[in-house]
């Protein structure tokens, strides 16, 4: 007897083997619907139309710039060699070679962008004198060159300016050879032979640009989603690196990975999965786009089974090219649970896109950062002029993530601290000004007792110490920090003037921004005069007080308690107490 099998005309069928991209198999190998090609023509319109995408003119511009940088940097080798008594072959042969990492590498600029750049020399063209000394003069010379800032000691030194109004972010990196190639292929191993760590981490973003882009799927709908997702991130305050949230190469990373679970989906589908996959995931298990490589050059990669401080890190996202490392060790644990609520918000918003209840526009709705808390610390800085202010600057709000971790380590993690990484201008001010902010809450759910504080007093002059060792101190440079009430924040934070939140219209989603963060918190001063709030006023302050009313940018006494007083390079004494 032969069985039905055997009389069928079909062919066995083949399983098809699903092609991997990253460390695991894909989520879905689904393509998109009617229905989302729809919804990604909307969203590209939607970016368009929001100003993200350089002109012609534009990148002509900028691409006629490096070009400039390029010429510079080559006659400053040719110099250099000259001046060392080489041959005058040698001379005729040296070079230095311009390469772009960061969003310009990785097709995602926009109008405004810094053009992130690297310039490779030879072995006997330093850092340290020829770099941020010779070719800063040069470069102090020229007419086209603004706002020239050498930062020497920085984690990946950089010198910062602008180039006929192009900002530029300039690294170097000298490498193991008498001539560099004009063709040098920056991604082959060799390039990492015999060099520091700094000049290491200088080549790698120029590296790991390159792997993201040979690692994921389909690059055109790479760019569109990363694009898509670095504006949704400024517009909701959680993009800035130093300030512990998440940089473009982080987000880059984060885009890819999702772009490889996901390879046939297009730029609609991406961004929806991409909260969905990261409102879930595991922290602190690692997000990586290919297995860790050891290489054999003695430098060290990320690895929390060897490296005990690897395994502190709260949102590991490593990068592909080694030496592997977590491009996100600035994250702590107060700025993760921002994200965390960030990405459940674009989650939701994402879900009701795909069901038309919304348009894209209300996944980019700004954060009210300034309507979300009761309290938040103030830091000023001034100093006599823009220059000084923004080496000043740069240094202040590189140390300001040291705060969050102090105060988050110090009260065990009952008191939130939420650095907000956009600074202000008050313009009243005689001389040269910004201010940084972060919102204060207690952790949510604890259980405090009666006068239970948080004294943050030391901690605040811990924070003041490390600033003030600032290597190019200069007389007029002063830092100032304060306790302020919502109530007491400054006009100058408001785009409109000073208005309370009674009178804004806001959006059902941004309601419940403000909602989310309404816990109440007091503050004791110095002289330990208590403050709790009214229970008829929400804000916590008597209803005479709490009159909206309009006036102009405050002064110091006007924005801070009279009791709560600040002198230059000195911080507040500040304790902050739970209201029950």
């Amino acid at each position: 007897m032969v069985s039905s099998e055997g009389l069928s005309c079909s062919p066995p069928s083949v399983a098809v083997p699903v092609t991997q991209y990253g460390v695991t198999k894909p989520i879905s190998m689904a393509g998109p619907t009617e229905a989302d090609m729809q919804r990604s023509l909307d969203l590209e319109k939607f970016l368009v139309e929001a100003g993200l995408y350089e002109s012609k003119e534009e990148a002509a511009k900028r691409e006629q710039v490096l070009g400039r940088i390029q010429d510079i940097v080559t006659d400053w080798v040719k110099q250099l060699t000259h001046l060392r008594g080489y041959t005058n072959q040698m001379v005729e042969n040296a070079n230095a070679v311009i390469f772009t990492f960061g969003s310009y590498r990785l097709g995602v600029h926009g109008p405004a962008s810094d053009a992130d750049t690297l310039c490779v020399g030879p072995s006997y063209v330093n850092r340290e004198e020829d770099f941020f000394f010779v070719l800063h003069n040069i470069l102090a010379e020229r007419e086209e060159v603004t706002e020239l800032q050498p930062v020497p000691d920085a984690h990946v030194p950089v010198m910062k300016f602008k180039f006929d109004g192009i900002p530029i972010d300039l690294l170097y990196a000298s490498i193991s050879r008498l001539v560099v190639p004009q063709d040098l292929d920056i991604s082959d191993m060799s390039v990492l032979f015999n060099v520091d760590e700094p000049t290491v981490r200088s080549l790698n973003g120029c590296r790991v640009a390159d792997q993201i882009l040979k690692l994921v799927p389909n690059v055109e709908h790479f760019r569109t989603t990363l694009r898509c997702l670095k504006f949704w991130a400024k517009r909701r305050g959680v993009y800035s690196n130093v300030t512990g949230f998440l940089g473009g190469v982080n987000l880059a990373l984060l885009v890819a990975r999702v772009c490889q679970l996901y390879p046939n989906a297009v730029p609609s589908m991406l961004v929806s999965r991409f909260f969905r996959v990261y409102t879930q995931w595991r922290w602190p298990n690692p997000v990586m786009l290919c297995a860790i490589e050891e290489g054999e050059l003695g430098f060290s990669v990320w690895d929390p089974r060897k490296n005990p401080r690897d395994r502190t890190h709260h949102m590991p996202i490593i990068t592909p090219a080694y030496p592997c490392m977590n491009s996100s060790y600035n994250v702590s644990t107060s700025t993760l649970r921002v994200m965390m609520e960030q990405f459940q918000y674009g989650n939701n918003i994402c879900e009701k896109i795909e069901l038309n209840r919304v348009k894209w526009s209300c996944l980019f709705e700004p954060y009210l950062f300034f309507e979300s808390y009761k309290n938040y610390l103030q830091v000023d800085i001034l100093a006599a002029d823009a220059d000084d202010l923004r080496a000043w600057k740069g240094w202040v709000e590189s140390r300001l993530r040291q705060l969050t971790l102090m105060i988050e380590r110090n009260t065990y993690g009952k008191l939130q601290c939420h650095p907000y990484p956009h600074e202000y201008v008050d313009a009243s001010k005689p001389r040269a000004h910004y201010a940084f902010f972060m919102g204060l809450q207690r952790k949510r759910g604890e259980v405090v007792h009666e006068g239970q504080q948080f004294d943050i007093r030391g901690l605040v002059d811990e924070f003041r110490h490390s600033i003030s060792m600032y290597m190019f101190w200069k007389p007029g440079m002063e830092i100032y920090v304060s306790h302020v009430r919502r109530k007491q924040l400054p006009a100058y934070v408001f785009p409109d003037g000073y208005e309370r939140s009674r009178n804004l219209r806001l959006t059902p989603h941004q309601k419940l921004d403000k909602l989310s963060h309404d816990i109440g918190v007091a503050y004791q001063t110095e002289s330990g005069e208590k403050c709790h709030k009214r229970k008829k006023d929400p804000d916590g302050e008597n209803s005479e007080q709490s009159r909206p009313e309009k006036r102009k940018s405050l002064d110091r006494s006007q924005s801070v308690s009279p009791e709560i007083k600040a002198v230059s390079l000195a911080a507040h004494l500040l304790v902050v107490l739970l209201q029950i």
